[in-house]
């Protein structure tokens, strides 16, 4: 049993947890509770740590080799408020996107360009596994993914959906559009509702920035510009929200 928060491996999972430098040096996160433990691929899993007083059982936490943790230092070890006593170090997952636009004969793509917000980053992930989404492209100033916040709002997503974060955006578009892609900037500028358009086809949607929307390099690059009906005086709707009407309304087109 690790008794001390001085020990080297409380100390990792800490920087793991709080610094993204960390993550991309060891090309590993943090997952906690037990609904990850059970979603994550066992190959993918490096760690396990349970607390003292943790009673929960199951076969895949008989498979793995777990290390118990006393339980003040585990406190100490997690992100959460109320945690739920056990938490993993995961190896990353990594994805091409040659080959995700190859994957499917009628892929569907969600481009987001410098989203900041944890949850509208796991929330779209929840989304895009709901509507059969093929993968999700980020610009690489796109909230970190393995971000402990984000991690848990994906309810266990990340492990299925794939997404690819790229240096270059436009170069990644241009490799959607080489690929027969059609995409759609949803953007105030657009002249038909998104309604209007037929999804069938290979698709790919370009989501913006909470505050800013997409920029004009990105949205320009899009083949149309789409808009979300809204009533009242809204201007826009929270991303999360906007991706999900996108890709539910493919889904709908598409055939459920």
């Amino acid at each position: 049993m690790i008794t001390s928060y001085d020990n080297k491996r409380i100390k990792n999972v800490v920087s793991l947890c709080e610094k993204s430098k960390a993550r991309k040096e060891q090309d590993a996160f943090v997952i906690e509770g037990i609904k990850l433990f059970e979603e994550a691929p066992d190959s993918a899993i490096k760690e396990v740590f349970v607390a003292e007083s943790f009673s929960y059982k199951s076969e895949k936490l008989d498979r793995m080799p777990v290390e118990v943790v006393k339980d003040d230092v585990f406190k100490k070890m997690t992100d959460t408020l109320t945690p739920q006593g056990i938490l993993c170090v995961v190896k990353k997952s990594f994805y091409k996107l040659e080959d995700l636009i190859k994957s499917k004969e009628t892929p569907l793509f969600i481009v987001l360009e410098k989203l900041q917000d944890p949850g509208n980053l796991g929330t779209i992930m929840r989304t895009a596994e709901g509507a059969g989404v093929t993968a999700v492209i980020m610009s690489n100033d796109t909230v970190d993914i393995y971000n402990p916040k984000t991690v848990r709002s994906t309810m266990g997503s990340i492990f299925r959906v794939p997404f690819v974060y790229t240096d270059d955006l436009k170069k990644a578009i241009g490799v959607l559009k080489e690929a027969g892609v059609t995409c759609y900037a949803a953007h105030l500028k657009g002249t038909k509702d998104c309604y209007s358009y037929d999804y069938k086809k290979p698709t790919a949607f370009f989501i913006g920035n909470e505050g800013n929307g997409l920029s004009e390099e990105i949205s320009n690059l899009a083949d149309t510009y789409i808009k979300i009906p809204m009533g009242g005086k809204l201007e826009s709707l929270n991303a999360s929200v906007s991706a999900a009407i996108l890709m539910y309304e493919t889904r709908r087109q598409r055939g459920f």
